[in-house]
């Protein structure tokens, strides 16, 4: 299986990214964001977290205006699959290839502590390793992961079960708790939190690491 992990300018969670999808079984290329296309084959597009250009405007917006990213909405239009964290979850609302947009944290502060999770569907090559229902903890950092869209889409999100992730204790106002979100084709998962993080029992648990395992096997099998 072979994923391509985009790196902008203020991308600090590239490498630990590559790592993860690589122990997970991966043959992982590093792609930067002035390249105008993929290398051939890959299957999963990865978006890391980050600062990508300093996060001015809007976070994530200057990103998607990158020559890569137009190659990575090709890519998502052709039923591939693309996983954006944190500033990557960013980017894919700022391209619309997920709805919504990403706010102030209601705290008005940068927020960086391990948090508890709901997986709320297992309905997705990310999440399968998972059960519906499962709890697990995996750290956010961010200042501006207050999910937002309006409530007939909110509505929306969830009759369709694309609400990949809640979180328990909400730390940063995003509506109705939600935490990750999946595309209307479940190939493209848009998360706050930083599975990457966990993902190494020197991190503390490995309960992120069962998505990079999740859809780096589902790939294969495919």
């Amino acid at each position: 299986m072979k994923a391509a992990v985009v790196v902008f300018p203020g991308s600090n969670c590239d490498r630990d990214l590559k790592v993860a999808l690589e122990r997970a079984g991966a043959d992982v290329t590093m792609v930067w964001h002035k390249d105008t296309e993929m290398p051939a084959g890959i299957d999963l597009i990865a978006i890391p977290g980050g600062f990508s250009f300093g996060d001015y405007l809007r976070c994530g917006a200057i990103a998607a205006n990158s020559p890569i990213c137009r190659a990575v909405v090709a890519h998502a239009e052709r039923g591939g699959y693309v996983l954006g964290i944190c500033n990557g979850f960013q980017v894919l609302t700022e391209t619309g290839l997920l709805p919504g947009v990403l706010l102030r944290n209601a705290g008005l502060k940068y927020i960086c502590k391990p948090v508890d999770l709901t997986v709320e569907t297992a309905d997705s090559a990310f999440t399968s390793g998972y059960w519906a229902g499962a709890a697990i903890t995996v750290p956010i950092a961010h200042h501006d992961g207050n999910y937002f869209a309006d409530g007939t889409t909110l509505t929306r999100l969830e009759g369709e079960d694309r609400v990949a992730f809640r979180y328990v204790d909400n730390p940063n106002g995003s509506a109705r708790d939600i935490a990750g979100l999946l595309s209307q084709n479940r190939r493209v998962l848009g998360m706050m939190p930083h599975p990457e993080r966990m993902a190494d029992p020197l991190h503390g648990n490995t309960e992120g690491r069962v998505l990079f395992e999740s859809v780096v096997g589902a790939l294969e099998a495919a």
